[in-house]
């Protein structure tokens, strides 16, 4: 064999037009099929797959013997010449399917030792199994098409920012402790003994100071770490594209990046057309309970409270009666045949988002009302309810009585869960823009106000007088950048003005000394002349998952961490000598 090359072509690129033409392959044995005087192999590499055939009488006695004795995930080369498959041999779901290589020559490479599990898109084993063994897990097909489309966007995204003059600048992995809503993890210094840095859950700080440094345009794709709980779209450490700009206004920004958002997802074959819909944050929280809709599918929230203003049911009567209470509705059709106990069980489920309890109406296929409530209402209520619900043979309308955001937050978890259980088709890609959200919420925990974003965000110029009277009234220059149901990215405008900085940070419960010890180098950048600023970071994981239509992100991740935040190929975290603590001026308690 030419010494010069290990093979010539790829196992995914060979077709009619390569026909007579001698290759060599490198790849992984996968399927090997002995018919007796034919022996033929599906040989696998990262891009694709190709049949290859042994005949005693062409390979030559030589490679035949081989090829009886080689296995599965062996490591293999082979040489031999381009032919057409057999009439009715051809197999349409390769892109090689019409082609095999009649094989000449043949070198094992390496042996293997029986995988763990088969090397299949749809192999039945435990998802710890898949991780303890990564590496093999990777040789999936599936498994390296995520990563090849998850290359594919991020360098789309990339090309997308740097032709619009956006500057790649990479910002440290070290950096102060400023916690920005959730834990850091720290890393202790060895020359200052007692000092940590931590990573970096974000380079929001960084990437402000980059602005007052001139850079006006800026990315990264940047790892961000956040000592968390986890869940199937959260790892403790992630990457997002990260993206500033200076002398903007927040149409300025979300232009810009819808712009860059729809050339990259072109490149993947994912068409977003602009500009998208915006929707503020009351308005999806009122009609979809979420702040992160899909709007694929209907099931809309309606505020019935007025209808049973003077219900005999007091539940209801009585929230029309009080101020803040409101009496809010969903109808899943289809959901009313279900068995009356099936739809008790939904009072459980209800129970996770934070309702006390579920009040429903199932009206039956044969015209009949299954409820027990529904012997409080007049024919005149059920007749509005009827309309205002659009109810028809075998809908299932359930109802929350609660304040405005927590109605809002038991009826969408509900809407989520019976879309999910009811089929509800959700095709295609989902696209658009959340904005307006409140600068604060009220964190019952600690009883005072919290960032809705982070503490960075500016707030609505005309309302800066209600900062102190009525912080939860102020609104922010926000956006959060939704797709198909999740939140795939946000951003917002950010405060330029030291003062307005420190009075914010005072509203969130930091004294002023506090507030210097962590953020005095923000401050003190933002009395130099801070230009008005915007930014926003892409959940690069996140995206990546849904654009391959995986349930989680740990599917586009090479080396991803399991629920506990465990890796499980390398046994990570695990322990340190008393030596490398030492050093670092540590000891375990």
């Amino acid at each position: 064999m030419d010494s010069r090359t290990m093979h010539t072509h790829t196992c995914g690129e060979l077709r009619r037009a390569d026909i007579g033409q001698e290759v060599t392959l490198c790849g992984w044995v996968w399927h090997r099929r002995d018919h007796g005087g034919l022996i033929f192999v599906d040989l696998r590499d990262r891009a694709g797959v190709t049949q290859v055939s042994f005949d005693p009488e062409h390979s030559g006695g030589s490679a035949f013997h081989v090829a009886e004795t080689i296995r599965p995930e062996w490591p293999v080369r082979v040489r031999g010449v381009v032919r057409q498959r057999p009439e009715g041999m051809s197999n349409p779901k390769l892109a090689t399917g019409n082609i095999e290589v009649l094989v000449s020559q043949i070198d094992v490479l390496n042996t293997s030792r029986t995988p763990p599990f088969q090397i299949e898109d749809h192999v039945e084993t435990s998802e710890d199994v898949r991780l303890r063994y990564r590496y093999l897990d990777l040789r999936r097909p599936k498994m390296m098409a995520n990563l090849r489309l998850r290359s594919d966007f991020t360098f789309a995204i990339r090309e997308a920012l740097h032709g619009r003059e956006f500057m790649e600048v990479e910002t440290p992995a070290l950096f102060k402790s400023t916690p920005e809503g959730a834990r850091d993890f720290l890393v202790p210094s060895r020359t200052q003994p007692g000092h940590f840095y931590a990573l970096p859950q974000s380079p929001q700080l960084l990437k402000q100071l980059l602005m007052v440094g001139g850079v006006e345009r800026y990315y990264q794709v940047a790892k961000c770490f956040r000592d968390e709980d986890l869940r199937a779209d959260r790892q403790p450490e992630f990457t997002q594209v990260d993206v500033e700009m200076s002398f903007v206004d927040q149409d300025d920004v979300m232009g810009a990046l819808e712009d860059v958002l729809a050339d990259a997802f072109s490149r993947v074959g994912v068409t977003m057309a602009c500009p998208l819909r915006r929707i503020s944050y009351w308005d999806a929280m009122d009609t979809y309970g979420t702040d992160k809709p899909d709007t694929r599918y209907a099931m809309e929230l309606h505020d019935v409270t007025q209808l049973f203003s003077a219900s005999k049911f007091k539940l209801f009567s009585g929230a029309a009666a009080t101020k803040g209470q409101f009496v809010k509705a969903i109808n899943a059709k289809g959901a009313g045949t279900w068995p009356r106990a099936q739809i008790d069980k939904l009072a459980d489920v209800a129970a996770g988002f934070g309702a006390k309890g579920l009040a429903w109406i199932a009206f039956r296929e044969d015209g009949s009302i299954n409820s027990p409530i529904v012997k409080f209402f007049s024919d005149d209520e059920m007749c509005a309810l009827r309309a205002e619900m659009g109810v028809e043979h075998g809908d299932l309308v359930m109802f929350a009585v609660a304040d405005r955001l927590a109605a809002d937050q038991i009826l969408g978890g509900m809407r989520s869960h019976m879309a999910n259980a009811l089929g509800v088709e959700r095709a295609g890609h989902d696209f658009l823009w959340v904005v307006d959200f409140p600068l604060f919420h009220w964190d019952a925990d600690s009883k005072r106000c919290a960032s809705e974003h982070q503490p960075f965000t500016q707030p609505d110029e005309d309302q800066l007088d209600l900062l102190e009277s009525d912080p939860l009234a102020v609104g922010s220059h926000t956006y959060d950048f939704v797709m198909d149901g999740y939140e795939a990215g946000g951003g917002g405008m950010r405060i330029h003005d030291a003062k307005l900085q420190m009075r914010i940070l005072k509203l969130l419960g930091f004294t002023e000394k506090r507030a210097q010890e962590q953020f005095g180098f923000l401050m003190e950048a933002l009395g130099f002349g801070a230009p008005p600023m915007g930014g926003f970071a892409l959940g690069l994981d996140r995206v990546c998952m849904l654009l391959t239509g995986s349930d989680s992100i740990r599917e586009v991740m090479a080396f991803p961490k399991t629920s506990s935040g465990s890796d499980l190929m390398s046994d990570a975290p695990s322990e340190v000598s008393s030596a490398q603590l030492k050093e670092v001026s540590l000891r375990l308690l």
